[in-house]
């Protein structure tokens, strides 16, 4: 049996991307190219891979498959950066996942940075919950993700982002210094269904107060435009302070909360050497724009 690279690359090209055609422009391939890759793996392996349907999906013998390419397809990688480090010539694709809100509020930053600053590193960027970015970055769908409030372990702490009401500039509260949660009880409150939701339930019951949303929305836009609409109120992170419109005010909020934003690899298996090298880019870059007053708080290295 002889099973490479090639037809690992093509297998899990067409699974993330859902089928042959897309998977080859990824590739860079022709479609016929990616599907005879896939076939002469199938056929190495003496039974199909994938269900050809829409989207293509893996089949049993596929699944289990499936999690050994992620992780040889990785090493592959790693070998291939390793020299490339000792030539002082780092290059290569790096995934990396977080969730929307830190990807548009966070992301963009570092993406610029990065490509001052390593341009021979190329970003792909992967959006999903904060379940999904966990999953994906053991499974090795992502190299690197931006985690919230990870377990200890190596890592760059991007920023403490801290937690603010989200109110239209015409509400009564608008113009104070700081927001009360007790003070927003009788105004119908807004949530999105994400990660955030068990903080902004501890705050209301740090508060006293019954958590009871009027409205749930998952995307984001939609929660700012329901807000901006005066439908109710919400709360959102200090990240998100680049997407509010001018006549929305994002208010620091009492009790006060955090959580913490931090830029790692995979805790079960080797780092992609080019993380490393982006990670540490990051934190040159934090040190150096520490004392800027603008975006999250901003701090350096995690234990």
């Amino acid at each position: 049996m002889t099973v490479n690279l090639a037809q690992l690359r093509a297998f899990l090209a067409v699974v993330d991307a859902g089928g042959f055609s897309a998977a080859a422009a990824e590739l860079g391939l022709s479609q016929s190219a990616v599907s005879h890759a896939v076939a002469s793996l199938e056929r190495e392996l003496t039974a199909p891979l994938l269900v050809r349907a829409t989207p293509v999906r893996t089949t049993a013998l596929g699944g289990r498959v499936l999690p050994h390419a992620r992780i040889a397809l990785s090493a592959a990688r790693s070998v291939e950066q390793i020299a490339a480090d000792a030539t002082e010539t780092m290059t290569g694709t790096v995934r990396l996942a977080s969730t929307p809100t830190v990807c548009q509020g966070l992301v963009p930053g570092l993406l610029r940075h990065w490509r001052e600053d390593q341009p021979r590193i190329t970003l792909r960027v992967f959006e999903g919950d904060s379940a999904e970015v966990a999953t994906w970055l053991e499974e090795g769908t992502a190299d690197a993700a931006v985690l919230i409030d990870p377990p200890p372990g190596p890592g760059i702490q991007l920023a403490m982002d801290g937690y603010r009401a989200l109110l239209p500039r015409d509400h009564p509260l608008a113009d104070e210094p700081a927001v009360d949660i007790r003070d927003l009880e009788d105004d119908q409150f807004l949530i999105s269904p994400n990660g955030c939701e068990a903080r902004i339930r501890t705050i209301h019951r740090l508060a006293g107060l019954r958590f009871t949303p009027a409205h749930r929305v998952r995307d984001l836009a939609t929660l700012i435009s329901m807000v901006q609409a005066g439908i109710g109120v919400t709360v959102l992170s200090e990240v998100s302070r680049s997407l509010i419109p001018p006549d929305l005010v994002l208010l620091p909020l009492q009790p006060q909360t955090s959580r913490r934003l931090v830029l790692t690899g995979p805790h079960s298996r080797p780092w992609h050497p080019a993380v490393r090298t982006l990670a540490e880019s990051a934190a040159g870059h934090l040190a150096r724009t520490a004392a800027a007053p603008s975006g999250p708080e901003q701090l350096a290295h995690t234990p």
